[in-house]
Order: C-alpha cells, then structure tokens, then sequence
C-alpha cells in the first residue's frame, strides 16, 4: 500500500489541532506547518505529530507549496485545522492508497458547519476541494485567494465526506472575510478596470441575492440570511481595499 503525508497548516488552532490530528492518525507522516502561533497549537500538537515545521505567513498557496515538497511521502493529505476525515473518508483513502490509482489527485466533498448547525444550502451545497494528490504531480495555483490545485494529471473524485466546523463565530467568519478581502485586491488590480458603483453596490447586492434567493440559503435560516449579508459585505471590502491598494501604489 502506498503511504502519505498528512500536511495540516495552524495558526493559533489549539482549539481545532488536537482532533484535527486525531482523525488522520492513520497517515505515516503527519506534518504540522505553524505559522508561528501565539497560543498553544504547538504544544498540544508536538505529541502527536511526526514532524513540525514553522515559516512566516504569506498567503495560504505560498504556505502550502512551501509545505508540499518536504513531505516524505508520495501521496499527501491536506487538512484545515478545522476539518475532520470521517471514517467513511479514512476506509475509502485506504483502498486508493491499495490500488495504485492513476490519478494524480481527488476531490473530495465537505459537509460544512456554521454557527452549530449544518449549511445545507447558501451556496455551501455544492463545496469540494482538491486535498489527496500526489506530491510531485500537483501544486496550487500562485494566486492569494480562493486557490486551487493544478496538475496536468487526472483528478477524480471521492464519495465520503470531510467534515467542516467552519468559524468559531461570526466575528471569526468576518475577520477571514476582510483578510480574504485584502488578499483579492490584490489579484483583482489587473483585471479591474475603474471602481465604479457596480462594483461597490450592484455586486454586493447580487452577491446577497446569489447566496440568499439564487443558492436557497433562505432554507438555511438565520445561518443562510448570515452568510449572505456577509458575503455581500466581503465583496465590498474587496473594492474598498482595491481602491485602498491602488492609492497606496500611486495608480
């Protein structure tokens, strides 16, 4: 059977790292990549993982390309610090590792939790990452948000689920929103025009309606009605921190 390296990125997670870790305790190397906590995380983790390695963050796909080629084994596993491989998820990575599959990587799909409850809708529904690939066939894309494995391989996809715990709380969800929303400025600099009110009302207004009307998060709640208005207030910070870059660089 093949073995594979658990890679799991940690900033401040002494809240999450500790099951995080517990549920791939079947991987042969498991790898922490702190970025230079400031609570416990490498204290609870140090007992359980095979191999620390700490580097000062950038954005999350410079952090894991940096991470990818140190691991020891061919196949790797990527987890959040807030996600969890169920059992169903641990005996289906098992029989790929058996059989020698020729893909390069799988998506697989996450059930997500918000605010104690599972989002079933709000756009969420549909939600799957790239996180079993082979190390020396795949890498992300070099961009600060929302990136992705590339890889000129077949990726396939998994049945089982990871499990998702999402945000602490909606403050947590917000903060990532407006660092998310920093880090797009800077990808969107190139490919946007002038800031107009479409960018600062009209799109923050369908983004609203997308995740609320279009992505039934209206099923969802309070959580979907949640979601929404904050997704909407993201993509407004995104063209006030654009706005924000482009003064700051003189343009």
């Amino acid at each position: 059977m093949e073995k594979i390296t658990d890679i799991i990125p940690t900033l401040n997670e002494e809240h999450n790292i500790v099951d995080a870790i517990k549920s791939i305790n079947f991987a042969d190397e498991i790898m922490v990549v702190d970025s230079f906590s400031s609570d416990k995380t490498i204290e609870l983790a140090s007992p359980l993982a095979d191999t620390i390695l700490k580097r000062k963050f950038e954005y999350p796909a410079s952090q894991k390309n940096w991470a990818i080629p140190q691991a020891k084994y061919k196949w790797i596993l990527l987890l959040d610090a807030d996600e969890r491989v169920t059992r169903e998820l641990k005996k289906e990575i098992l029989e790929i590792l058996k059989s020698n599959p020729v893909h390069s990587g799988f998506w697989i799909k996450r059930k997500n939790f918000f605010m104690g409850k599972e989002v079933r809708f709000s756009g969420w529904q549909r939600d799957k990452v790239i996180r079993l690939f082979k190390r020396d066939e795949c890498k992300y894309e070099d961009k600060y948000v929302h990136e992705e494995i590339i890889s000129n391989g077949k990726i396939g996809i998994l049945k089982s689920k990871l499990i998702h715990n999402t945000f602490k709380s909606k403050e947590a969800y917000l903060q990532k929103l407006e660092r998310y929303a920093k880090w797009q400025a800077k990808d969107y600099d190139k490919k946007i025009g002038r800031i107009t009110l479409f960018h600062t009302l009209i799109k923050p207004a369908f983004r609203f309606i997308k995740h609320y009307i279009l992505q039934l998060g209206i099923l969802d709640g309070l959580v979907g009605f949640t979601i929404a208005s904050y997704q909407a207030k993201g993509v407004k910070m995104r063209y006030q921190y654009l706005k924000e870059y482009r003064n700051a660089k003189g343009n």
